[in-house]
């Protein structure tokens, strides 16, 4: 019934209910960045102007427009504060887009609704760049093309399908040209890079409530991806260090101090063995100066455009938050040695508690004191006392522990004896420094898995993970993962807790349990491929090319000097092409062509200028007034008319009946002199 109605509309209301499809589908990208009475007012106007099409009611008048513009400048303001910047500007250029439909009478509103559609398009990639929103972007472009073409073509012509085809020609005909400057055109930052823009996942935070890291355990989307240049670490030794947290206020983890503010790490504090693990991460935006890097990592990494330190608790830090893909690449040591081996009046702040927490968790360290002494000789046997209760306690490791109240460590030695990685290593730190052992947690990422499909390494959300360092006399700070005594499998053999399945999920693991594994996977190598490849061009990898190139010590003047020259070749292969494409793709001319070249033969020579109606002229000159002559001249005159006629004269023949005729003449002798 619908398409019924539809197909009895005239053609123009059909293209304009294209049109605001295709704006529909641009402002749907949208949804999930801006406010939501946006997407209800925008929603609003695109189906009332398309009910006036339907209907072929008349547009309303400014007053209407003039009121929905105030409603979206204060609706603006309310949301954002402001009618300037990034947010607030894309709010208004999606409202204004759909606005703009409502005075679409002629031509010229049409071209402005073109042009609006385009740079909306581009704000796109101010939230995202992943393959999918490319991938979008694309087919709201081919709409917008397909939508422009019909514009410029009279009514009814052609039909929307052969305008698709026309648009997709464009397309692709710009290609090749859109590849080159992505390949050559200097950039001064990555690709779709808006400077001081912090988007992204913050997953992990600067401090850490008991129950906070728990809710990334929920969380399947990707933090970082590696590839290891030789055999990977066991998973088991896989601890990509983030924030250190040695302030505790009973209630909350934090850093000692401030990101920005810590001192560089002592070389005499670090002190690696082994073999070297090198490996090249690519790393999601997280709104933090964090480099997440495999413990330990004495040499800085090298990061695009960013200047990196590390702290004295080894962490990587830049020197702004990453606000975009990264990648860079490092050399780590999973066995190392870093802090003072000797007491320091430093080591006294990570054994502070807060007064009025926790009293049964004191009660017990007096208790372990008394019965495996106190002292620095004493420290490794009291370790592995808490370890050993752990591990014998009936303890378990669960996503679904409760809510904790005010003495978070009581609840869960004596009451609850279940919990998730941050519940475990605060309970343990709270009690090491009971027990008068300084300590302090760490957070960041622990494993990860293998992708079979590209052979990278996929760290997720949910990998977040929460450990202990305690200090130990003559061995400097000594980590230990209190949840692998309670849970081994989650830093052994990395069994993650999962959430729920949803039903499409589930349905599909049911019918194959490797299926669903096996599509994620393959998607996750696409998408990599893309950060690779793509969002992850860089200006090193321009100077890189040009190395490949030839280029012994390239610089942006010689990217520079190939991008000019890659353009003035193209121009001249354009018009080189141009001017065959005149000469031998035209049938008439191809027609017209071997017509001289038989003529030429049998002597009569020509110039490549001469007309079809002086080579007439010529034949009957030559040959005089007989059949064969006559017939080949009334063909030279009717292949002129064909291509030269004016409109509404007599019909002339096709060109291929002309091509028939010209393989049914017959040609006079060549004169033998």
């Amino acid at each position: 019934m619908l398409s019924k109605n539809l197909s009895g509309l005239p053609r123009e209301a059909r293209d304009t209910l294209f049109l605001l499809a295709v704006i529909g589908w641009v402002v749907a990208m949208q949804i999930g960045h801006i406010p939501w009475w946006c997407t209800a007012l925008t929603a609003g106007v695109l189906v009332w102007r398309s009910t006036l099409t339907l209907r072929g009611l008349p547009l309303p008048g400014w007053p209407w427009r003039l009121g929905l513009l105030l409603i979206t400048m204060a609706a603006t303001w309310a949301s954002h504060g402001t009618l300037l910047g990034q947010d607030a500007g894309v709010t208004l250029v999606v409202v204004l887009l759909a606005l703009k439909t409502l005075e679409m009478r002629a031509r010229r509103d049409a071209f402005v609704v073109f042009f609006l559609g385009f740079f909306t398009l581009l704000t796109h990639f101010f939230y995202s760049q992943s393959l999918l929103t490319a991938g979008g972007i694309l087919i709201a472009l081919l709409g917008l093309l397909t939508a422009l073409v019909n514009a410029h073509m009279p009514v009814g012509r052609p039909s929307l399908a052969q305008a698709a085809r026309i648009a997709t020609g464009m397309a692709a005909m710009g290609a090749p040209i859109m590849l080159v400057l992505f390949l050559l055109f200097p950039r001064l930052s990555p690709l779709w890079g808006v400077p001081n823009e912090d988007k992204g996942t913050s997953g992990l935070s600067s401090t850490m409530r008991v129950g906070q890291v728990a809710q990334l355990a929920l969380d399947d989307s990707i933090a970082l991806r590696l590839r290891f240049e030789g055999p990977p670490p066991p998973q088991s030794a896989m601890y990509f260090r983030g924030p250190v947290l040695s302030n505790f206020d009973g209630v909350e983890w934090r850093p000692s101090r401030p990101e920005f503010s810590g001192r560089q790490a002592l070389p005499s504090e670090l002190a690696v063995t082994g073999e070297p693990i090198r490996y090249a991460v690519t790393m999601e935006p997280n709104r933090r100066p964090w480099l997440f890097l495999l413990e330990a990592t004495p040499q800085a990494p090298e990061v695009p455009g960013m200047r990196v330190r590390m702290t004295g608790e080894l962490q990587w830090l830049t020197d702004r938050p990453i606000g975009q893909l990264v990648r860079y690449s490092a050399v780590s040591h999973t066995t190392f040695r870093h802090g003072p081996l000797e007491p320091v009046p430093g080591l006294r702040d990570h054994v502070a508690l807060p007064p009025g927490f926790n009293p049964r968790t004191l009660e017990l360290a007096q208790q372990l004191r008394r019965e495996h002494g106190s002292g620095a000789q004493s420290t490794p046997r009291l370790i592995n006392a808490v370890t050993e209760r752990l591990r014998t306690g009936g303890y378990l490791y669960t996503l679904e522990p409760g809510v904790y109240g005010q003495h978070t460590a009581d609840e869960f030695w004596f009451d609850r004896r279940q919990g998730f990685c941050e519940h475990i290593a605060s309970s343990f730190v709270i009690l090491m420094r009971a027990l008068d052992i300084p300590a302090r947690i760490v957070t960041g990422y622990q494993g990860g898995e293998l992708n079979g499909v590209d052979g990278f390494w996929t760290v997720r959300q949910r990998d977040a993970h929460a450990w202990a360092e305690v200090w130990q006399q003559g061995l400097g700070w000594v980590r230990v993962d209190p949840t692998s005594a309670v849970a081994p499998g989650r830093t052994g053999t990395v069994q993650r807790l999962s959430a729920p399945e949803g039903a499409i999920a589930g349905a599909i693991r049911s019918f194959n349990p490797n299926l669903a594994a096996q599509l994620r996977a393959t998607w996750e190598a696409i998408n990599n491929s893309w950060n690779q490849w793509v969002l992850n061009y860089t200006q090193g990898s321009q100077l890189d090319l040009l190395k490949r190139l030839g280029f012994q010590s390239p610089s942006w003047t010689d990217l520079a000097y190939v991008l000019i020259g890659v353009v003035v070749l193209v121009s001249l292969l354009g018009a080189a092409w141009t001017l065959w494409e005149r000469q031998q793709h035209d049938p008439w001319l191809r027609l017209l062509q071997r017509a001289r070249a038989r003529l030429a033969a049998l002597g009569l020579e020509s110039a490549d200028n001469t007309p079809p109606r002086e080579l007439a002229r010529r034949v009957q000159q030559r040959w005089g007034g007989g059949e064969a002559a006559q017939r080949i001249a009334q063909w030279l005159l009717q292949l002129e008319a064909q291509r030269y006629s004016r409109p509404g004269t007599a019909p002339n023949p096709t060109l291929a009946a002309l091509q028939r005729e010209f393989r049914q003449l017959a040609w006079p002798r060549k004169e033998v002199r």
